[in-house]
């Protein structure tokens, strides 16, 4: 599967974006799907995830309140709903989908083995 993420940007404090993934190739149906950040000069680090069919999302603490993942099936599209923007959530945003991953797992951005190109966020006043 193919992916590519689009909506990042410049925002200020406390603003919004979104951020869709969309798949080529094949469908999302049986992968477990997420976003990831990389911010400059730091490791890759998790931001919320879910399994496509069952739809339980789990997120990193730092995102709590303030990120929504989604699914559209019908466009077969990821989406991140970015609300109440901090400073320090500028980073490059990554989706990754992969199949096989375990509920404990969906966090572990080893577990993925598919990712789109990065999106980036930049959250500046």
């Amino acid at each position: 599967v193919q992916l590519q993420a689009s909506g990042g940007g410049l925002v200020q404090p406390g603003g919004s974006l979104r951020l869709s993934c969309a798949a080529s190739g094949r469908t999302f149906r049986g992968y477990a799907v997420g976003w990831f950040r990389q911010a400059p000069g730091k490791e890759r680090e998790p931001v919320a995830a879910m399994k496509w069919s069952g739809g339980h999302a789990v997120y990193a603490d730092s995102v709590k309140g303030r990120f929504t993942i989604s699914r559209d099936f019908a466009g077969n599209t990821l989406s991140l709903q970015m609300n109440s923007l901090k400073p320090e959530d500028t980073a490059i945003y990554y989706c990754a989908a992969d199949t096989g991953v375990i509920t404990s797992n969906l966090l572990n951005p080893g577990a993925y083995d598919y990712w789109g190109q990065g999106t980036l966020v930049t959250v500046s006043s």
